[in-house]
Parts: C-alpha cells; structure tokens; sequence
C-alpha cells in the first residue's frame, strides 16, 4: 500500500488488540454456555478473517480484519487449554499441556520458513504469508468437528446423561470397554467474573496475573526490542528469518525439560526455576558484546523463557474450578496482551538509551514474576480438578 514500515506494524497493534478482546469474551463465554460452541466460533473467526486478510483492498481494511483475526486467535487459546485439561489425567495432565504449547516452537519454524519463500513475491509477499498462516484455522475448524464437549463442564451444568456418553466414546477410542457408572450430580451455578478475586481464588488469581502481565513484558522486551538495539551494535543477523528457526529449534528442550519439570518437580518450581534461569540469562547480555556471548545469551533466553511459557499455560488452568476455569485463562490471557502492548512505552525508551539498565528492568520484572508464582497458593501436580 506504500506505507512505511512504522504505520505498518500497526498491523501487530490491532492484532493484539483483538487477542486480548478475544481472550477475555471467549474465555468468560465458554464458562456460560459451553467449551465446545465457544471453541468452534474462535476458530471460524480466525479462520474467515484469516484468509480475508490476504484479500484487504486498502490499510484500513486490513487494520480491521486483522483486529477480527487476532479476536478468533485470542479466544482460541484460552478455550483450548481448558478444555485440553478438562479431558486428561492428573498424572499427565502437565506434560500434555506443555506439549501442546510446544508447538508453538514448530508453527514458528514454519512461519520462518514461509517468510523467506514469500520474498519471491516482493510487494504482495505480506499477502502470501497472511492466506498460508490462515490455513491451519481451516484445518483447525475441521478437526475440531471431532472433538466433544468437555464432560466435566456437561455434569457440571446438570448434563450428566450427555457427560457419561461423551466418556463412553472417549473409553471406546481408547480401547476399553464397560459400562459408564452414573455421575454424582455436580450441578453448579454461573458465578460472576468477579469472584476471580473473591475467598481462596482472590490470592491465586492475583498472583497469577501478575505473572503473566510481567514475564509477558519481558518476553516481548528481549525478542521484539532488544534484537532491535543489538542489530545496530553489527548483530542484524540477529532480526533475520535463519536465526529465528534457530531460536525456534532451541525452544524444543526448553519446552520438553517444562514437560519433566512440571511432573516431577510440580508446577511451582518448573515455574520459579525457568523464570530464575531467563532473568540470569538477560543479565548475561550486560557481561560484552562478543558474538559468543550475545548468541549463547539468546539461545539461554529463547530456552527459558519458552519453558516458562509452557509451564505456564498447564498450571493456569489447574487452579480454577470447572466453572471459572476458562475465565480464570481467558483473564490471564487478556492480562498478557494488555502486557504486551504496554510493552513498547516501557521497555524501548530504556533500551534506547540505557542497555544495562533495560536488562536489569527485564531481569526483575522475570524475578518479580518468579516471586508471585511462589505465592500463589496451592501447587496442582497430580491434583484432581475441582
């Protein structure tokens, strides 16, 4: 559109934007009236607009459906988890939920690779990448045909015929057989969001979202803003498509030691040690400014931090009951965009000014969070869900 590049990353502005409205409507949505209509509705948003993006007559369109779009993704995530969480065992629950936020790490790779195949098309490079990344949506509709309402939210509504069926199918597909014992009924009310912040959660959820608001500044601070300040010290190489697959491969063992860590070790302490770990390693960076160190300070933080993540998003769901489950994810969620658009008034004047302060500054805000994670109270590694 003939655009500078400034204007154009309000494309991102508006993204987030949507994630969080997305996350905080779909999340609270999902606990009324179900996970699995909430769920379908995300994905077709993210699905319709997705492709529609790459079709934008002019700017203002394209600010619009990608604001549409980051709604569809925003409410995805939260919804996923929870219902994920819903479906699993306790004694695994964590390791499969940090898997599924592993692929994270796959989705970027691919996205990178994409990124240096659509330079072919130069101008309209930004509309080939915008119709690809709107695929996995179309598959994701598809594939969520196939995936029944959570049984916990069913009984939990006084569905308890429809809860025991969708645990019958799932008993076939693994395998066994006998029949499904009646449920004690669970019936429970649609309490309000604000009892988030109300008796035992109010602690928990403060704690929590004060977590995701801090290390969520801090992620975007070293990958969005410090690349940024480095490439102009001669590491360009650093904001490149090649060494974001790098970066991508190394999340893979963070991701995998946050699978180990969450069931051994409990939520907590995967938590409290990968958060320590990131805050070590963005102080590394204040130690020279030898290509050595630089890239082995990225590649430190691109582990840690992705393993917090993944820790993250499988203890968040656990330590909400059944009816405030998806609230209580799709608040943390919101809480983490509202982080990362605050993120640019925060972090870039610093940087631009005084590196070494702007990594103390992300150093404690990872400490800080390390801190509200260890006063969160109650630790859920092989804890039933209520």
């Amino acid at each position: 559109f003939g655009i500078g590049v400034p204007k154009a990353l309000q494309t991102g502005t508006w993204f987030f934007v949507g994630m969080l409205v997305g996350a905080f409507a779909f999340g609270r949505l999902a606990d009324r009236i179900g996970r699995r209509p909430v769920l379908m509705m995300a994905v077709v948003l993210d699905a319709c607009f997705g492709v529609a993006s790459a079709f934008a007559p002019d700017f203002s369109w394209l600010l619009a459906l990608r604001f549409l779009t980051g709604v569809g993704v925003g409410g995805t995530l939260p919804v996923d988890y929870t219902m994920m969480a819903e479906f699993l065992p306790s004694d695994r629950r964590g390791r499969w939920l940090v898997l599924l936020e592993s692929f994270w790490a796959v989705g970027t790779i691919v996205l990178a690779v994409l990124a240096l195949v659509a330079v072919r098309w130069e101008d309209e490079a930004w509309r080939v990448i915008f119709f690809a990344t709107s695929l996995p949506a179309l598959v994701g509709v598809v594939l969520r045909l196939y995936v029944p309402e959570s049984p916990m939210f069913l009984n939990r509504v006084g569905k308890g015929e429809q809860a025991r069926a969708v645990l019958a199918r799932v008993a076939r597909t693994n395998g066994r057989s006998g029949p499904i014992p009646e449920l004690a009924p669970e019936r429970a009310g649609k309490p309000p969001l604000s009892e988030l912040f109300a008796g035992t959660l109010r602690r928990r959820s403060v704690c929590l979202f004060l977590a995701w608001m801090l290390i969520s500044i801090a992620y975007y601070g070293v990958f969005v803003y410090l690349p940024v300040r480095l490439s102009a010290q001669g590491f360009g190489f650093m904001r490149g498509q090649e060494f974001l697959i790098v970066l991508a491969l190394v999340q893979l063992p963070g991701f995998a030691l946050s699978a180990y860590g969450v069931e051994r070790w409990g939520r907590k302490p995967t938590l409290v040690g990968f958060l320590l770990l990131s805050a070590a390693g963005c102080m590394c960076y204040s130690l020279g400014s030898s290509t050595l160190l630089v890239v082995g300070s990225t590649l430190l933080m691109s582990f840690a931090l992705l393993g917090t993540w993944g820790a993250l998003y499988a203890f968040t769901p656990e330590v909400y009951p059944t009816q405030l489950r998806a609230s209580g994810m799709g608040m943390a969620g919101a809480v983490a965009r509202f982080g990362g658009l605050f993120a640019p008034s925060i972090v870039a004047p610093v940087m631009a000014t005084h590196f070494t302060l702007a990594l103390a500054m992300l150093a404690s805000f990872l400490a800080l969070g390390a801190l509200a994670i260890r006063f969160v109270d109650v630790e859920s590694r092989n804890r039933a869900l209520e």
